[in-house]
Parts: C-alpha cells; sequence; structure tokens
C-alpha cells in the first residue's frame, strides 16, 4: 500500500471518530499537576506566550541561573570529584596499600555501577514521591558519608561494599540534575543549562513572589511536558518500557559509558604508562580537565547558534575530535610521547556530544511517570557501560591499554551512528504527528489556537499521549 492509501485510510470517519474519542480521553478539562490553582492563575494572566513581558522573562532566566545553576555545578563537580579519586588513588599506592591484584582494580571501578545499576529506576521513582531537593539532599549526605568511610579501610571486600553503597546513592544525581532542569527552563534552554552544570566535571532553588512563579508556569507551556506530578503513574511507566525511543537513549548511555568509565579510572595510569612519574601525572591531568570544560562550552556555543533542532548534529560534530584521538593513540609510535598525550586529550570531545543528547531526552519526553523512567534508562545504560568498560583495561597490556583505547574508538563510532539514528526518528515520529493533527483539524476536535496549546501543556501527557507535542533532533 503507497502512502496516498494510507493517508486515505487516516483520514477516513471512522478513524476520525477514534482518534477524537483518544483526545477526548487523554485531554481533560482539569489541569492535572499539583496546586492546580496556581497553574490555572498563570494561563490566565499568560494566556499565549505574546502575553509575556521579555523582559519580565531575561530578569526571570538571570534568577534561575544565579540561584540553580552554580548549586548544581557544585554538587557535580564533587560526584566526578568522587568518581575519579580511585583513578588518582592508583598512582599514590592503593594497589599496594590493599594489595590488589589481578582484576582487583577493575572490580574496584565497576563495583561503584552495581549499586547504580540496581537502585537507579527505584530510586527515579521514589524520588517523584518526595520532594525532589529533600531526597537529593539525602542521597548527597549518604553519599559523602560513605566516601569518608573509604579513608579508613584494610580491605579489598570492604572497599567493594562501599562503593557499591556510594553507587546506589549517587544514582539520582544525574536524573536529578535534569529534572530541574527541565522544571524551570524551556526546550530550548535546556541544552545550554545541561552543558552548563556537567561542565563541572571538568572543575573536578530559584526563590520569589507570586507572580515571578506565575511567569515561570507560563513559560514551561511551551515544553507541552508538564512540570511536576507527585503520583506515579503506572501506565506512563510501562509506555515508557515499550516505547523504542527509551531503549535507543540506553544504548546511547551503554557506548558513551564506555570510554567515560575507562578515562575515569585509568586515565592517570595511562598519562603514567607514557612515561610520566606521579606527580607529573598528576599535572598532566588538570588539562584533561579543562578541556573537558572546554569541549562542553563549544559544543553548548555550536548548539546555540545552529539553526533549529541541530542538535544531533552537533552531537555527531563532536564526536570527530574524539574518534581521531583514539585512532592516533593507537596508530602513533610508541615514543611519541607527546603526541599520544594530545590524541588522549582529543578524546574527551566525546563529552560535549554526550552532554547535548541529555537534553534530548529531557526535551522529547511527556509524562512525569515516563520522564523518570527515560531520564533514569539513559543512566541505566551508562552504568553497564561503566561496569564492562575497566575490564577492557587489561593489566597485561599497560602502560599502553591498547585493547581499552580499542574499545573506545569502538563505542565512539557507534555513538556518531546513533546520533543520526535519533535524529532519522524524531523526524519520522513527528510526520507522524502531523498526520494525526491534520486529521484532528479536520473533525474540528484540535484548534491551532493558544487555549488548545494550554489545554494539553500541563496534564501530565506523554508525548505519545499529546498530540501538540513536537519532537525536537
Amino acid at each position: 500500500m503507497d502512502s496516498n492509501d494510507d493517508v486515505k485510510k487516516m483520514t477516513s470517519s471512522s478513524d476520525c471518530e477514534g482518534v477524537e474519542q483518544e483526545l477526548e480521553r487523554v485531554v481533560p478539562s482539569t489541569i492535572n499537576q499539583s496546586n492546580a490553582e496556581m497553574y490555572h492563575e498563570a494561563l490566565l494572566l499568560y494566556p499565549d506566550d505574546s502575553a509575556i513581558n521579555p523582559d519580565m522573562e531575561k530578569r526571570l532566566k538571570r534568577k534561575l541561573d544565579r540561584h540553580i545553576l552554580p548549586i548544581l555545578g557544585i554538587c557535580y563537580f564533587f560526584y566526578y570529584v568522587d568518581k575519579t579519586t580511585l583513578s588518582y588513588a592508583a598512582i599514590f599506592g592503593i594497589k599496594e596499600d590493599l594489595n590488589l591484584h589481578g582484576t582487583q582494580y577493575a572490580w574496584l571501578s565497576s563495583v561503584f555501577y552495581f549499586g547504580w545499576l540496581i537502585w537507579s529506576i527505584p530510586s527515579n521513582l521514589l524520588m517523584q514521591k518526595c520532594r525532589p531537593a529533600w531526597y537529593l539532599s539525602f542521597n548527597i549526605f549518604m553519599w559523602g558519608a560513605l566516601l569518608m568511610c573509604q579513608v579508613a579501610v584494610q580491605s579489598f571486600g570492604t572497599l567493594s561494599l562501599l562503593r557499591i553503597l556510594s553507587g546506589a546513592f549517587e544514582a539520582i544525581a544525574d536524573p536529578a540534575f535534569m529534572l530541574f532542569t527541565t522544571m524551570f527552563y524551556t526546550r530550548d534552554e535546556q541544552p545550554s543549562r545541561i552543558s552548563a552544570w556537567y561542565a563541572w566535571n571538568g572543575i573536578g532553588v530559584a526563590g520569589g513572589g507570586l507572580i515571578e512563579r506565575l511567569l515561570l508556569i507560563a513559560r514551561m507551556r511551551r515544553n507541552q511536558t508538564g512540570v511536576e506530578q507527585q503520583s506515579i503513574n503506572w501506565g506512563q511507566v510501562k509506555e515508557a518500557y515499550l516505547d523504542y525511543k527509551t531503549w535507543l537513549f540506553a544504548l546511547l548511555g551503554f557506548v558513551s559509558a564506555i570510554p567515560n568509565g575507562g578515562i575515569s579510572n585509568f586515565s592517570t595510569l595511562v598519562i603514567k604508562g607514557l612515561g610520566f612519574d606521579t606527580l607529573h601525572t598528576t599535572l598532566l591531568g588538570i588539562p584533561q580537565g579543562i578541556l573537558v570544560v572546554i569541549w562542553i562550552g563549544l559544543g553548548a556555543t555550536a548548539n546555540h547558534y545552529m539553526p533549529p533542532n541541530s542538535r544531533t548534529l552537533v552531537s555527531a560534530l563532536f564526536m570527530l575530535p574524539a574518534m581521531a584521538g583514539g585512532l592516533g593513540f593507537l596508530l602513533a609510535p610508541t615514543d611519541a610521547y607527546i603526541g599520544r598525550l594530545i590524541c588522549f586529550y582529543l578524546t574527551g570531545s566525546y563529552q560535549a556530544s554526550f552532554v547535548i543528547s541529555l537534553s534530548l531526552v529531557t526535551s522529547n519526553t511527556g509524562g512525569q511517570s515516563k520522564k523518570m523512567i527515560v531520564s533514569g534508562m539513559i543512566w541505566f545504560g551508562s552504568c553497564i557501560g561503566s561496569i564492562a568498560s575497566p575490564f577492557f583495561y587489561r593489566v597485561e597490556q599497560a602502560p599502553s591499554y591498547h585493547l581499552g583505547i580499542g574499545s573506545l574508538l569502538v563505542a565512539n563510532c557507534a555513538q556518531f551512528a546513533i546520533y543520526f539514528g535519533l535524529r532519522y526518528v524524531f523526524k519520522w515520529e513527528n510526520r507522524q504527528k502531523e498526520e494525526q493533527r491534520a486529521i484532528l483539524r479536520q473533525s474540528g476536535a484540535l484548534k491551532d489556537t493558544a487555549e488548545a496549546l494550554n489545554a494539553t501543556a500541563f496534564q501530565n501527557l506523554t508525548d505519545k499521549e499529546n498530540p501538540n507535542f513536537v519532537y525536537v533532533y
């Protein structure tokens, strides 16, 4: 059957009636959010985007940036310090102090993510039932307490247990930061704001009066993803797991973590293997962190100035230096220490790609429960990749670690391909959405008005349920 026959079939009267009934089912007349009265008041005060004063909106964004981003950034900095402490402990004698042998160091790198893997999805659902700021604060406190306990350990087993528990309490960090970003920023603003707090990887809530809060809610209408919902919708949970895009994001998380898991735990050993002593290895880790910040900043800037729907293209673009660096490190002569070090530094450009791809998750998932699952699944995939990646850095291949660098290169190539796959499926999904909207417009069930957008903006609808949802890519 050709495309014209498909369209004719979709526009049949029986199908129109079915779609109208579906629209009535998913678009109730009341706002499905906590503090519904405030949402009603916001939509009455700001019925459409033209009612929002641009200067007021700019002041609000500056206040959000001033209050939210520094807190998220500082927290993320300490989270990343935790991930790299084992790497620096390796060159300062932890292997000898704990008498580690064989693959025990690799297991210490991996077990952290077992706790994360087991607890990531339950933790996301718990955060939806609690106040996110309080739940995140509790997890940060527990993570810090467990990290301090690691100082006193005397055995591989005890340290493994503490790292598993640390991973469990850290599992909520990235999804929580993504949630806060979606709660306060529009989809266009999310890539640069995620980049702002994620950039603290390399470096190692808004208050106010009622009118400010109403403006904040009105701005979120553009997202069509809802803002807050404290009851778990199990139908949305089911939809999340049945949506093929969820598994594409999980695959993206997996291939993105293959390089990250190895670099965060073995970077100092790779640099030391190039012929540098312990002090210089530590110092040479500094440019690596600075370059991560630069890569992420360049990625956010490029995405800002590119035309709309360029996120997947920018992500693919920043994979090229990483792929070139991995290939150069493998092919360069073993005595080309400076050249191989530069190639190793280049591998960090993938961080910019991954940060921008996180905004694809936050911007393209509607419904609070579905959003929590999908956000958790990209980090679920990341956990599996982080568990596997240290074992590519085999002890007998030190100091070159050819298999480890090779795994990095293969994962980079896979990540590059996934971005174009995501671009294709989001464009295809948008065409399906537009055909659905055309049917609803013909039947009079959907109108291109501010009232129609307001009707679906805060109903806690998933991206599949919401006829006004448009995917960004």
